[in-house]
């Protein structure tokens, strides 16, 4: 009698072991990228701690953490702290939270490291009603915040409507908001030219973008906003990793992309405005903050809470550079920008030398 013998055991075999080794992968990417986020909300901890603890009146660690968790009373430092200080600690940290958190979802969305806000038209929409706002209505305070998050929004949905060709893509998207932050930048340019010395300073000074300037009714809306739509976000990053993949890819995997690719682009342009009306349009950290989180998080990459965070720790340093460490204090986006121009020459440089660069 013949024995027959499976001819698939080999098959079997292989798969079980391709199976195990990509499990393993999986849980080495997992552990990695929890890894990274929690190192990175430590030192977002420790910036945040060191920048109420630096100044004039110098405030131990302890002083400064008894006094934010209501721990103690010290009514001079806990004025220090509370009352001047922290203000601009928060909002350091829920802007740089914002702005790398909508940076990285642009960047995967549109397949483009060079597609930020920064350069898509969002913030400069922003900036032209925040411009508007200060020199033909003299406003300020929530009136140029209200303003520019409209305008923000506004600019955001221009855009999308322009790009919309039974559907968007990244390259569409990117070129007409290039095209728009150009205008934009025209128009802001004729109001400040209509405006006196004191309001084209202070729109000037607006415009340069600093943490240090937003109210506590600000704070609190960008707070609340946060507490909503960064869950969100992190919520949406299955189907964002899909629709890297290809709109066809997505649809297999049963993602709608272009409901999927609406939300995701809502939810970061909202980001976006939100920290823009709070601390106007700070340059470069949507942009850096996450191939900075990527390569922190390795093969794991992509992780819109780590872009968040690295985003957070970037304008925290910033802030101390700008107003401890240089000879005369300045408003936190001449330090980003300064240090953003040199990488988006490099970044530019090196996508070209890859032939993506156009």
């Amino acid at each position: 009698m013949t024995t027959t013998i499976p001819t698939d055991i080999p098959t079997v075999a292989a798969t079980g072991t391709a199976a195990s080794a990509l499990r393993g992968t999986r849980r080495r990417r997992n552990v990695r990228s929890a890894a990274v986020t929690c190192a990175l909300a430590v030192a977002v901890v420790a910036l945040l701690v060191l920048t109420m603890m630096v100044g004039s009146f110098r405030i131990g660690a302890g002083e400064v953490v008894a006094s934010v968790l209501h721990l103690r009373d010290n009514p001079s430092v806990d004025f220090v702290v509370r009352g001047l200080r922290l203000p601009t600690a928060a909002s350091a940290l829920t802007v740089g939270l914002a702005l790398g958190a909508s940076g990285t979802i642009f960047q995967q969305l549109l397949r483009n490291p060079l597609a930020s806000p920064d350069f898509v038209g969002i913030t400069s929409g922003a900036g032209l009603a925040a411009a508007t706002g200060i020199v033909l209505l003299q406003g300020g305070g929530l009136v140029v915040s209200g303003m520019a998050l409209g305008g923000a929004l506004l600019a955001g949905l221009l855009m999308y409507l322009l790009a919309w060709r039974d559907g968007v893509t990244g390259y569409r998207f990117i070129l007409i908001g290039i095209g728009a932050s150009v205008f934009f930048d025209g128009l802001i340019g004729f109001v400040l030219s209509r405006a006196q010395l004191f309001e084209a300073r202070q729109a000037m000074h607006w415009l340069t973008g600093s943490v240090g300037q937003a109210s506590t009714a600000e704070l609190r809306l960008l707070a609340g906003a946060l507490l909503v739509l960064l869950p969100a976000a992190v919520l949406l990053q299955r189907p964002l990793r899909a629709l890297e993949l290809g709109d066809d890819a997505a649809r297999t995997l049963g993602i709608r992309p272009d409901l999927s690719r609406a939300g995701l682009l809502g939810t970061a342009i909202v980001l976006v405005a939100l920290a823009v009306s709070v601390a106007g349009p700070i340059a470069f950290v949507a942009l850096v903050a996450g191939p900075i989180a990527n390569r922190l998080l390795g093969p794991a990459t992509g992780g819109i809470l780590p872009a968040a965070l690295v985003g957070s720790a970037l304008l925290l340093t910033a802030d101390l550079v700008a107003v401890h460490l240089l000879p005369t204090p300045l408003p936190t986006g001449v330090v980003t920008g300064a240090v953003g121009a040199p990488y988006l020459l490099w970044l530019l440089a090196t996508a070209n030398r890859q032939g993506v660069g156009g």
